[in-house]
């Protein structure tokens, strides 16, 4: 695997570890269209658990069939795959090897009331599995996060001592966050940062509205005229927070929307610096031939 200045460069900011977590950081880097580019886009598929099976797979029928979203992903030649255990276990061995996996290894469900999520998969899952890293969501704001992080901090330290890589979703949620201050500048920035404290490789979050939402922020904000103007400056605030971009940040594709309005986002996501994109309804949810011609047009945004 010849690794090209870009994915060095990337390699090189994480200095604790091992070969073998760096070698899969290097196959999600190296993989599918974007490979070698430093950019990345990864297909999640948990919606099934979050949402349940209609409202995640009756747009597209086809998408109740795990095999279809291995299929999707290898075909628009993306960087990764992320499921839960049971979607993984259905097609690991028939695609081993054609494209690097994920397991999300906590899923919630919209059944439940709490801001929770259960512990779904392990580290021994994701190895039998083949899977070059572990996905893990935690609540920023729940009065669940701390447990939540200590729950990360076992997974991590695990998954690191056996060369896995770590992708942390941080979704701020609770009690004091209302639904717009949950994609607001500062609280996804501040998101971004407590994952990265806890030792994430690659960093999902939510892509940033306009709002600043916490009083203590507001006058910081003004004060020091932090740009939160464009889609792509407040990107950029949220690798900045990211330790100056010294974490991968990708950013989700959010509820189902128009393809006009998606690739807008896409354009901010790249022109403020973010590393890529990790977009699941968008795209699965669609039609197999209009989902590979968007995700052409995902990858072509970020290959220039």
């Amino acid at each position: 695997m010849t690794l090209t200045p870009q994915v060095k460069a990337i390699l090189n900011q994480y200095e604790s570890d091992n070969p073998g977590t760096k070698t899969n950081l290097a196959r999600l880097l190296n993989a599918g269209k974007l490979g070698g580019t430093g950019k990345m886009v990864i297909l999640p598929v948990d919606q099934g658990f979050e949402h349940g099976p209609a409202r995640s797979f009756a747009a597209n029928p086809a998408a109740y069939d795990p095999h279809y979203h291995f299929q999707l992903a290898i075909e628009a030649g993306l960087n990764g795959y992320a499921a839960p255990l049971g979607m993984l276990e259905c097609g690991a061995a028939t695609f081993a090897g054609e494209i690097p996996l994920i397991l999300k290894c906590n899923s919630s469900n919209s059944l439940a009331t709490e801001k929770d999520q259960a512990v779904t998969g392990t580290v021994a899952d994701a190895l039998r599995l083949g899977c070059a890293g572990i996905g893990f969501t935690i609540y920023p704001g729940s009065e669940y996060c701390f447990d939540q992080m200590e729950e990360l901090r076992e997974l991590a330290a695990e998954a690191k001592s056996v060369g896995l890589a770590v992708i942390v979703w941080s979704y701020p949620r609770g009690l004091a966050l209302d639904k717009k201050a949950e994609t607001a500048v500062d609280v996804c920035a501040y998101a971004a940062h407590m994952a990265a404290l806890c030792g994430a490789h690659i960093i999902k979050v939510k892509p940033p509205t306009d709002v600043v939402a916490l009083d203590a922020c507001k006058p910081v904000y003004e004060k020091n005229k932090v740009d939160v103007a464009t889609l792509a400056a407040r990107i950029n605030h949220v690798v900045q927070s990211s330790f100056a971009g010294r974490r991968i940040v990708i950013f989700s594709g959010g509820e189902h929307t128009g393809t006009d309005n998606l690739l807008a986002t896409i354009q901010g996501i790249h022109d403020g610096g973010g590393f890529g994109s990790i977009i699941g309804r968008n795209v699965f949810q669609r039609p197999k031939a209009e989902a590979l011609a968007l995700l052409d047009q995902i990858i072509t945004i970020f290959k220039n």
